[in-house]
């Protein structure tokens, strides 16, 4: 068994990480860590009750690195970065899912802050597993897709080669509440977001650049990206869709299942998809229709998992030498 640590646990994504990895046949968590220490975890997390009682630490690095292989960071930015350079400088392995690591350092410091790890950005592997599976074999440190880039880029990744760049890819996106974190804003208050449905930080926010540049190295084409996120009324799941001109004719049902026939965690729809399939799962769900020059694409998958905690463990399995599919969600929170 590989010992691993979570940091972070007291969030949306933390507790989906100990969930996953608690039900785990390779790896085992012996340690939690959180800003301040605190109660027992199923104190923090009810529903852990009979299930878990690990005591959350203050975290301490030098503390993880003596009973861990492994560390998930479930931390914000800038907060993440620190913590772990000094995990890999202690051999300790690293799956951050902060945006610390995602991106290149002049993109990374114009939307988010000066970085303060360069020694190990460079090392850093993206961890989608459809573009970078190879190397998240051989690396110490993943950094983990934002939820938004994940469900976008696996849409539009088959596609690359047929998209007319002369015009921009226009992405409406939409998420459940819980891809705001665990802090409640006015924005995110029951009275804001009941039945109700908004736009936040239209092309503005920070996972364009971040769609943007990995669609760049996989395709070097500077795609004009037009990015608009939604709040739905809904706790988990997210739905984006995605707008392009195309310059010849093709099958686009085709296109995805030739190019996703060995990706376990990409299903292919006949029909469009929808956010309830993929809640619970590591699934991407995708569907997409062409009409003349105009090409539909809708990619579903839950931001909580997908869109960050199993697709982390995804990343830890490949990392370690596991199956892929080891520990993963696949059966949706139906009905």
């Amino acid at each position: 068994m590989i010992k691993v640590a979570i940091v972070g646990v007291s969030g949306y994504t933390g507790i989906e990480l100990l969930k996953i990895l608690l039900n785990h046949d390779k790896f085992e968590v012996v340690y939690l860590g959180a800003t301040e220490n605190g109660d027992s975890i199923d104190k923090t997390h009810p529903s852990l009750k009979g299930l878990c009682d690990l005591k959350i630490q203050k975290a301490d690095a030098k503390s993880i690195a003596k009973v861990a292989k492994l560390a998930f960071l479930a931390l914000p930015h800038k907060a993440s970065m620190g913590f772990a350079k000094e995990l890999l400088n202690q051999g300790v392995k690293v799956v951050d899912l902060s945006a610390d690591y995602r991106l290149e350092l002049d993109t990374y410091e114009k939307f988010y802050c000066a970085h303060e790890d360069k020694e190990h950005l460079s090392d850093a592997v993206y961890g989608l597993p459809e573009m970078y599976g190879k190397s998240l074999k051989d690396t110490n440190l993943i950094a983990n897709p934002g939820c938004y880039p994940t469900a976008t880029i696996l849409g539009l990744l088959p596609f690359l080669d047929f998209i007319d760049e002369n015009y921009p890819v226009m992405i409406d996106a939409k998420s459940g509440v819980s891809g705001a974190g665990k802090k409640c804003s006015e924005k995110t208050h029951y009275c804001s977001i009941n039945e109700n449905h908004y736009a936040y930080a239209p092309l503005s926010h920070r996972h364009e650049p971040e769609i943007k540049e990995k669609l760049f190295k996989a395709s070097k084409k500077d795609f004009d990206i037009a990015f608009v996120p939604h709040l739905l009324p809904a706790t988990r799941g997210m739905l984006v869709d995605s707008y392009c001109l195309v310059k010849s004719e093709f099958d686009p049902l085709d296109v995805l299942k030739e190019f996703y026939k060995d990706s376990p965690f990409v299903r292919v729809f006949e029909n469009p998809v929808d956010i309830k399939s993929s809640s619970g799962t590591n699934f991407c769900d995708i569907f997409a229709k062409r009409v003349d020059k105009k090409l539909f694409i809708s990619s579903s998958i839950d931001n909580l998992l997908r869109g960050a905690s199993s697709q982390a463990v995804v990343n830890a399995n490949l990392m370690f030498g596991f199956d892929e599919d080891e520990g993963i969600p696949k059966y949706a929170y139906v009905p």
